[in-house]
């Protein structure tokens, strides 16, 4: 049997890993290309790139596996917009999920389907990150290049195409666009027909481990890989992940601490946030669902504030410096807002902040506060879950935060959980490739896949004594922000 590649087309780079029916990792490689920033807020890239870095980290994988290689699975970042013509020629550079030029967009969208029925069909608000609103902004800024608009895909499916042929995408990713019903889990003509995207703009939607299309025989022959390869329709990044942590069953939720944090929660019915403040989302594993809060600087804020002192200073030596401080950092709070927020608070100006700095308080407190904040704010969206019904047990950190070991005990006394640890750490692309072998007929199931996942043996369990002091620092932390808002807002 051959190996199966993932491949993950995100923000900085493409990454493609190789791994055989056991889940070992064979082979992995990477290539980045720039991120375009023409105005303050706005990000982009050129899809050309994406594909021009795909093929080089497909290839070099390939030429690693010996060109042995039975399926291909698809995965990126979620919510961008590539815009083709009828020819299927990219019209202008990609918009992409951090882009935050379509405000008055979304007032547009949530005033013509209105608020509730918009989360009603689609599982969230209307965010200038989505899809749906970048397809409004196109017709109201740029009208030229809109009147040649035929196709809008996602970025993976954009490298899909290239691949393939064909115009799919699948109900993970598709649920990052604002135009999917997630009930249906198809396309909502009622939305559609309200923001006049007419429906054959949009691909086919497919479950995450169906086949989406089979390698041409040209792109096969350039890369060294097999002709007719199936390509696995895959999952938003996200989503991905979570199949590579083993996020397919009640009672298990993933944690993640990158640049931003992401919990992640499997749930086996739709659970909606009728507020908005988490998304929910079609999951990977057929007729399942997500939901997902986020927290928008996590180890951005630890590495802002690595910044602050130096830089000097390693994370693993930030961690000990944290250690060296009481839970709690001795009445300090930190509120991680250096970008804004999403969950729970939806406040793109919303500000970061220490509270109750005093003379006394040492480099040890401070860090122990940032650190603090970051996970204090995932619990926040954990909250929000549980009061949702989700059903939470037991937690699997992934992310640069699970590689430390302060972190991981952090995440465990403040959510009150035991924290797991994978062996791969390989991110979406794992994921992928693991989808991709359903798809070939390597694993019966998305479940099967997934238990090829190993697990780092022992937990981290909450310590009993400073899990009670954090419930009690937790509740002063979640007044900070209302406060601190409402005082912003007066002035």
């Amino acid at each position: 049997m051959g190996s199966l590649v993932g491949l993950d087309v995100g923000t900085t780079g493409a990454r493609a890993v190789a791994i055989d029916e056991s889940g070992s990792l064979i082979a992995s490689a990477s290539a980045e290309y720039p991120l375009l920033m023409p105005r303050p807020g706005w990000t982009e890239q050129h899809p050309a790139d994406w594909w021009t870095a795909s093929r080089e980290v497909l290839g070099r994988v390939a030429a690693e596996s010996g060109g042995d290689v039975a399926g291909i699975g698809l995965t990126g970042q979620m919510h961008g917009s590539v815009f083709l013509n009828e020819g299927r020629e990219v019209i202008r550079p990609a918009l992409l999920w951090n882009d935050q030029r379509t405000a008055s967009q979304c007032e547009v969208i949530t005033e013509r389907v209105g608020a509730d029925r918009l989360i009603e069909i689609t599982g969230n608000p209307a965010l200038t990150g989505f899809q749906a609103p970048k397809v409004l902004w196109l017709r109201d800024v740029e009208p030229v290049q809109y009147r040649h608009l035929r196709h809008v895909l996602l970025p993976k499916d954009f490298v899909r195409m290239k691949l393939t042929g064909e115009l799919a995408s699948d109900v993970s990713d598709a649920s990052g666009t604002l135009l999917l019903d997630v009930r249906r889990r198809d396309w909502s003509a009622q939305i559609l027909a309200a923001l006049d995207i007419p429906a054959d703009w949009m691909p086919q939607v497919l479950e995450s481990a169906e086949v989406s299309g089979r390698l041409l025989p040209a792109i096969a022959g350039e890369l060294g890989l097999p002709a007719d390869l199936p390509v696995a329709a895959g999952a938003g990044d996200n989503a991905a992940a979570a199949i590579g942590t083993g996020i397919v069953a009640p009672g298990r939720i993933s944690s993640s601490i990158g640049s931003s944090g992401v919990l992640f929660a499997h749930a086996e019915q739709l659970a909606i946030d009728r507020s908005g403040r988490l998304h929910a989302f079609c999951h990977a594993v057929p007729q399942r669902y997500h939901l997902m809060a986020v927290t928008l600087a996590a180890g951005a804020s630890l590495r802002w504030w690595r910044n602050i002192l130096g830089g000097a200073i390693s994370y693993d030596e930030l961690g000990t410096l944290a250690a060296g401080a009481p839970p709690g950092a001795d009445g300090l709070f930190f509120l991680p807002y250096l970008s804004g927020e999403r969950t729970p608070h939806l406040d793109p100006n919303a500000r970061g902040a220490f509270v109750g700095l005093r003379a006394h308080h040492t480099r040890a407190d401070l860090t122990r506060a940032v650190m603090e904040g970051v996970v204090f704010s995932l619990r926040d969206g954990l909250d929000i879950m549980r009061g949702l019904g989700v059903d939470v047990q037991l937690a699997r950190a992934t992310g640069g935060g699970a590689r430390s070991p302060f972190w991981r005990q952090l995440q465990a006394d403040v959510f009150n959980l035991p924290i797991q640890r994978t062996i791969a750490d390989e991110g979406p692309a794992y994921g992928a490739a693991l989808l991709a072998g359903v798809a070939a007929g390597v694993f019966d199931d998305v479940q099967e896949a997934a238990a090829k996942v190993r697990l780092v043996e022992g937990l981290e369990e909450p310590n009993p004594e400073t899990a009670r002091i954090y419930e009690s620092v937790y509740g002063t932390f979640r007044q900070l922000y209302p406060a601190l808002h409402a005082e912003r807002v007066a002035h």
